[in-house]
Order: C-alpha cells, then sequence, then structure tokens
C-alpha cells in the first residue's frame, strides 16, 4: 500500500511537469528556479508518503551525492550513517553544540499559522537528586593486618570462623567513610565533586547511583525528584562511570559501546518521539531532515549498531580507533587514555538523565579532557542534563567549565554552592587563595 501511494505521487508529479514543460513553449523550463522548485516538489512528496505511515521507522536520507531518498531507518548502512554524522556535525568541537540546539529547538518549536500560533510543546523531563544524613560506615582490618599476604588470608579466614561460632570478636575497626552529608545536585547544572584522596568521593557517587557494596553499613535519605530508591531502579536513571577500566578484551570499542548500548535500550525516546511526530503533523509542520533521521535513528532499539554509536566515537575523538581491539594487559589493543573514553562512552550510549562520572581524566591529558567535559556541559545546559564530576587537579580552563562545586574533606562537606562564590567564601573563613594559584589546586589542599 505505500509503495502504491508513492507510485501515485509519482505520476502526478510526472504529469504536472510535463504539463509544464508544454506550457513554457521552449528550454526555459530548465532554468535555475524551474529546477528549484522541482526539487521541493518532489521533497514535499516524499514527506507526504513519510506522513501517511503509521511508525517513525522511515526517513529522508541526503545521499553523498546531494539526491534525498525515502528509506528505513533500521536499514541504515555505515556509509550512510557516517554521511549523516559528516552533515551533522564536521567538527566534534565546533559543530556538537549547534547540533544540539537543532534538536532542542525541535522539541521547542512553534510555528506561526494564518489564525494562531501552533506548538510542539515537548518538554524535556529534568532530575533532581537531594541526599540527606547519608552516613556510610565499613569494618575492616588496619596497619598489618590489611596487607593482602598468605598469612593475613589464612589468619582472617580462620578468625571469620570463630567469629561465625561466637567463640572470639571480630578484629576489624569500625570507619567512618561518610559522616552526616546533605546536599543537591540541581538539573541543567554541571556539578564538580572536589577533595584530597580517602575524602570519601567514590563512595558517595555510589550512594547516589544505587550501588553501595551490601557490606558497608548505610544509612540516609536519597530522592530522585522527590521519589524514594526503593519506588524505582536507580540503574535505570543514574549511569555510574567508575575509576577502573572493565571491558572485553576481544571487542572492538565500536562494537564495546554498540553492546552497551543495546544492553541499556533506548528508554523513552521511541515514545517520546511518537508524540513528537504526532503534533508536528497535526500543527503543519516538517522538520529538519537531517536532525529527524538522526532522532529516530537513535530511538529504534534492538539494532547491533546505531547512529548514536557513531556520534559517541566522534565526540569522544574514538574514530581514529573504532575498529580496533579494547585490549587488555594480555591482547594489545587501544592506549589507556582511549580506554578510559570508551569507558565514558559506554555510559553515555543509554538513556539515562543523571551522569555521576569518578575521575574520568585518569590517563587522559588535559585538553582531551577539557573537550570531553565541554561536550558534557551542552548535553547538560541545552537537554536538561543532570551532571556530577568527580576529577582529580582539573586545568582552570575545566574547572571553568562547571556551575557548582562540592568539597568533601574527611567524609564531610567544607562548601557546596556556586563555583563563583568558593573563592569568596573561604576568604570569610581566614583561607585566602595566592594569586598564581589554580583554584582546583587550593580547594584540594
Amino acid at each position: 500500500m505505500e509503495r502504491n501511494d508513492l507510485y501515485q505521487f509519482s505520476n502526478s508529479f510526472r504529469a504536472n511537469s510535463s504539463s509544464r514543460w508544454r506550457d513554457s513553449g521552449g528550454y526555459n523550463v530548465f532554468s535555475i528556479s524551474q529546477r528549484e522548485q522541482e526539487n521541493e516538489d518532489e521533497e514535499d512528496l516524499k514527506w507526504a508518503a513519510i506522513e501517511r505511515l503509521p511508525s517513525v521507522r522511515k526517513g529522508l536520507v541526503t545521499t553523498s551525492d546531494g539526491k534525498t531518498a525515502n528509506v528505513d531507518i533500521t536499514k541504515l548502512g555505515p556509509e550512510q550513517r557516517k554521511h549523516l554524522m559528516d552533515r551533522l556535525i564536521k567538527h566534534a568541537e565546533k559543530d556538537n553544540e549547534s547540533f544540539l540546539l537543532k534538536v532542542r529547538e525541535r522539541l521547542d518549536r512553534q510555528e506561526i499559522l494564518l489564525s494562531a500560533v501552533s506548538l510542539v510543546g515537548i518538554e524535556i523531563p529534568k532530575l533532581e537528586v537531594r541526599f540527606e544524613h547519608l552516613k556510610v560506615k565499613a569494618e575492616a582490618y588496619i596497619g598489618s593486618r590489611a596487607l593482602p599476604s598468605f598469612f593475613n588470608f589464612f589468619i582472617n579466614y580462620l578468625e571469620s570462623i570463630l567469629y561465625g561460632l561466637h567463640l572470639l570478636s571480630s578484629r576489624k575497626k569500625h570507619l567512618s567513610i561518610l559522616r552526616d552529608v546533605s546536599g543537591i545536585i540541581r538539573p541543567c547544572r554541571m556539578t564538580l565533586l572536589l577533595g584530597p584522596p580517602s575524602s570519601g568521593k567514590t563512595t558517595l557517587l555510589l550512594a547516589l547511583a544505587g550501588k553501595l557494596d551490601r557490606d558497608l553499613e548505610f544509612s540516609g535519605r536519597v530522592t530522585y525528584n522527590g521519589h524514594e530508591m526503593d519506588d524505582f531502579v536507580p540503574q535505570r536513571t543514574a549511569a555510574y562511570i567508575g575509576q577502573h577500566d572493565v571491558h572485553i578484551p576481544e571487542m572492538t570499542v565500536r562494537e564495546t559501546i554498540a553492546f552497551s548500548a543495546r544492553c541499556q535500550g533506548v528508554g523513552p525516546r521511541f515514545e517520546m518521539l511518537a508524540e513528537l511526530s504526532k503534533r508536528e503533523k497535526a500543527a503543519n509542520i516538517t522538520p529538519d531532515p537531517d536532525i529527524d533521521v538522526f532522532m529516530k535513528a537513535t530511538s529504534v532499539a534492538d539494532k547491533e549498531t546505531s547512529v548514536l554509536t557513531d556520534y559517541i566515537l566522534k565526540i569522544l575523538g574514538l574514530e581514529i580507533c573504532a575498529d580496533t581491539m579494547v585490549g587488555n594487559e594480555l591482547i594489545r589493543g587501544v592506549s589507556g587514555g582511549q580506554k578510559k573514553r570508551v569507558t565514558t562512552g559506554e555510559m553515555l550510549a543509554g538513556p539515562a538523565k543523571l551522569l555521576l562520572m569518578d575521575e574520568i581524566s585518569t590517563g587522559l591529558d588535559s585538553s582531551t579532557t577539557y573537550q570531553i567535559v565541554k561536550s558534557l556541559r551542552q548535553f547538560v545546559h541545552i537537554l536538561n542534563g543532570t551532571a556530577f564530576i568527580s576529577l582529580l587537579q582539573p586545568a582552570p580552563e575545566t574547572y571553568n567549565l562547571f556551575d557548582d562545586i562540592i568539597l568533601l574533606s574527611d567524609g564531610q562537606i567544607v562548601y557546596q554552592g556556586p563555583r563563583e562564590h568558593v573563592l569568596e567564601f573561604f576568604e570569610s573563613m581566614g583561607f585566602k587563595c595566592p594569586t598564581r594559584k589554580g583554584v582546583a589546586d587550593f580547594l584540594q589542599e
């Protein structure tokens, strides 16, 4: 039925074009303006055929020779995906922000009609995280008993048996990791977590992500938009990016990110796009073809490789090693910095609204860290994301990209607030930052 409709549209288009050629009486029909008009009519016919379809799996793709074709989104090939990404983002550092603004513009778009203003009105959801009176304690051996030796292993194993039989008391010491901390991670803002080693940064991120070790003693309250963590599955809403890179070494970089995207799913993107297409059709609004194809391609599940994978490879600078195995200590693969970016890209491939990142700059140079944080900032500010990122000694340029600062020390929050007021706060407390010293290094000390 769809092919017959498109065939009837094409026949009517040929009849109209031939009648215009006869009425013109000469070769003036091949003027530039006439050609442009015919191209616009042809695209309108293709859009009309797409709008008649019941799903959002069809799109208008521009080929390498400049022609447009109505294709199935689920069957986009590697060359078509690459050409689409080149049209949307030529340079990751320069074009990513304008691309995200186009996506946001489509969601907020309004069309002025003859009688009224037609609004699409798709609101991007926001996520605010609040944590109140968090306390995390652990039991561990200290001193020489904490060393990983064979003697300590057998002694610890024997003690655990005697402790289970209530014949011996535990020799472990109680340690407080987080001591009654409270705070807010606001949406549409970049929050930087600073603190010296062993201050509790990783534990705080794990507590917010709902991934704390069960052996730890936890108390307190964490809410996502007012909902307790028992009311939903926080792992589907928050993406935790850890310090350690754990990958399947035999898989390539592209396969690793694509596999992560398939495991996490598309979330609510498909339903939101279906509603968006419905409202655009009712308001007689025609979206940008490239943006439409990208949004549709990222909303289709169960694909081995999607356009979203190519997008992440581009903004993280992993295109040069996309088909290289990740590797490990025994298998030669990508470098340590590239492996860290693969770890970041794995979690960015999902639909999570909250990004909890722990020391993502380890093994990266300052320029690469700046580019990644800048891309995250654009995503957070434009698409209403929420980011809570821990960095160790960030460069001044990277530090200035953040909106809020949380400073931890010995399991307690020393400062939480806007970045612009942090120096003023510590000066009022009697601590003045030297002139030639970076603010981040001053806060760490």
